[in-house]
């Protein structure tokens, strides 16, 4: 395929694509910067911009604290509702409190109390961090008897699904997966592991921290028990906005909040001097929320509930698959492999690119120096940029442009005049 034929067909896709037209939705600045970096924060919806400023001045500024009735108090589970068929739950089952992190820590803590007798909690290698970390500080936490299980991963970018399996047992109390990895895209076939887990006993915890609002989810289809993610990657909620998480209906009376904050109980305004837990979800709530950030969140969520999760999902494949005959034409014999899955079904909505280079490479496509084109993916250690398709606002000819710079950028050696020494985020 041709430069000219590839670019040809990029604007067929766009001239087609049915999801078009939600690009002019979002605030961009330049349609010289090629923005590929959703999978870590989504860009900012217009109608954002107007409802923070009507938040600002009108109900902090004008309605002061009576906008605790009429606008903010019940705020958290009606995003939480907005957000459940993003994700394949139901009314009632999710709602947005804190961040991701803490949201972990409260439903695997509450899973353990549950779970009483069972000791090991089951993850795998390619979990993001930090859910590792929650779950080191659990085990401290609960006492030497409880330990951590690691699925391995044979090629660092997937997990085989009898190698998850073979680490649950009956002894297992919780299962913790990312449903797509952070770095390679994996993504987990959840009704396998789910029957796997549930006949061994086991509750699952999922993270849809870089699924949710980029490919299709089905939570109550695949009997999953629990789960967490951050609203503001695909959901387009702003940086560091409030998180999400859910519990299935038939559990949400048989667990218990770790962490009773006066939002999470019955009565918060009778100021009763002991806790008595909310009914269903809202038990789950703790302090005051950050009201700016978690009003920001719903413009987002209500573009892709217009748009459909399964439309996005499908321009989602679409992008990539697009974007992977590319590499394969034009990147391939230049030193980059694939760091994702290559079949669509287990592979979320970003592409890493593995290359010796990586990082300058990287640094020449936000920072060009001989180009007008500049070009927003990221770097993840030790050589992996990657490359986030939002469906709502990336366009093909953009992913076209893209693979045409990286082609630069390379067989002109410009990478060369970057620093190697990496920058606090990357």
């Amino acid at each position: 395929m041709t430069t000219n034929q590839s670019k040809t067909i990029a604007e067929k896709l766009d001239k087609e694509d049915p999801l078009y037209h939600f690009r002019k939705r979002f605030y961009i600045d330049s349609e010289s910067t090629i923005y590929l970096d959703g999978n870590s924060l989504g860009r900012l919806p217009l109608k954002t911009k107007a409802l923070i400023s009507d938040v600002v001045e009108n109900q902090w500024g004008r309605e002061l604290i009576e906008s605790w009735n009429r606008h903010w108090y019940q705020k958290a589970i009606q995003l939480g509702d907005k957000i459940a068929p993003i994700i394949g739950a139901t009314t009632g089952e999710v709602i947005v409190t804190d961040s991701t992190s803490l949201n972990l820590y409260k439903l695997a803590h509450a899973a353990l109390k549950y779970q009483k007798g069972k000791t090991t909690i089951v993850s795998d290698v390619l979990n993001f961090p930090t859910d590792l970390y929650i779950l080191q500080g659990l085990i401290r936490e609960f006492g030497a008897k409880y330990t951590l299980e690691l699925a391995g991963s044979n090629d660092n970018i997937s997990i085989e699904t009898d190698e998850i399996k073979s680490k649950i047992t009956e002894n297992t109390a919780l299962v913790v997966l990312s449903l797509v990895a952070f770095k390679s895209a994996f993504m987990y076939q959840l009704d396998e592991i789910t029957e796997h887990a549930h006949k061994m006993g086991a509750l699952v915890l999922l993270d849809l921290s870089h699924a949710a609002g980029a490919v299709e989810i089905k939570l109550n289809q695949n009997n999953v028990d629990l789960a967490v993610g951050c609203t503001y990657k695909y959901l387009n909620g702003g940086p560091g906005s409030p998180a999400f998480l859910f519990v299935r209906h038939d559990l949400q009376e048989k667990l218990h909040s770790p962490i009773q904050g006066w939002f999470g109980d019955a009565q918060p305004f009778e100021f009763d001097l002991n806790y008595r837990p909310a009914p269903g979800i809202r038990k789950f709530l703790t302090g005051t929320p950050p009201v700016l950030n978690l009003m920001a969140i719903e413009p987002g969520l209500d573009i892709i509930n217009e748009a459909g999760i399964k439309n996005i999902h499908k321009k989602s494949i679409q992008l990539s698959d697009f974007f992977l005959s590319l590499v394969e034409s034009q990147l391939s014999q230049l030193g980059f492999e694939l760091g994702s899955p290559t079949n669509p079904g287990k592979r979320g909505s970003h592409i890493a690119l593995k290359h010796p280079e990586a990082y300058r490479i990287c640094q020449a496509l936000i920072q060009p120096k001989s180009s007008s084109i500049k070009v927003i993916p990221d770097f993840r250690e030790p050589d992996n940029i990657r490359f986030g398709f939002t469906p709502l606002y990336t366009t093909f000819t953009e992913v076209w442009q893209t693979v045409q710079r990286m082609q630069e950028i390379v067989e002109n050696s410009e990478f060369e005049e970057y620093s190697a020494k990496r920058s606090d985020v990357t």
